[in-house]
């Protein structure tokens, strides 16, 4: 009985995608989503923003064949003078429609864009964080060792200078050699 309601509402879905275009998904990036947040405070921007999404979608090049087509057939104008007036009012609509279209597919782009270059950078700033904590662990490293290898040189112990080590050693008399 659950799969019912669900069913329905999988169905009317194609519908609605063909009568209310899909919202773009919302941005990534902190800039486009603050962009995003404050077209969305102001109502008249909200409205813009729809009524574009609206305009620039197959669905309103659809109505507005139909409603010329309509307007044509059954007559309602006499010729040639509403004709050509709506002739090319649907020349214009046409134009600005396509227009539409084609910037709301170059918005979803650059967003797009604009989502993967925010990741990339991302990814790149938690890189280098990682290589510096690294780049410092070895520093430490170096300088630890610096300072037992001083500290043993001074010493003469086991940190000294292997080659003035075995100079000294050769040095040195030998006891307990065979003396004539």
């Amino acid at each position: 009985m659950d799969q019912a309601p669900a069913r329905a509402t999988h169905d009317r879905l194609p519908l609605r995608r063909f009568v209310v275009p899909p919202k773009l998904p919302r941005p990534v990036s902190p800039a486009l989503a603050e962009h995003a947040e404050q077209r969305a405070r102001d109502v008249q921007n909200r409205a813009a923003d729809q009524i574009t999404r609206f305009a620039g979608s197959m669905t309103f090049v659809y109505l507005h064949v139909i409603w010329f087509a309509s307007w044509i057939g059954f007559g309602v104008e006499a010729y040639p003078y509403g004709l050509l007036t709506m002739i090319v009012s649907l020349e214009a609509i046409f134009l600005s429609t396509f227009v539409m279209i084609s910037q709301n597919r170059a918005d979803a782009k650059r967003q797009v864009i604009a989502d993967q270059q925010w990741r990339t950078v991302q990814e790149e700033d938690q890189q280098n964080r990682q290589l510096l904590e690294l780049s410092e662990q070895i520093l430490d490293l170096t300088k630890a060792v610096h300072a037992y290898a001083s500290k043993a040189s001074a010493a003469g112990g086991p940190g000294a200078d292997p080659v003035a080590s075995s100079q000294s050693r050769a040095a040195a008399p030998r006891s307990g050699g065979a003396e004539g």
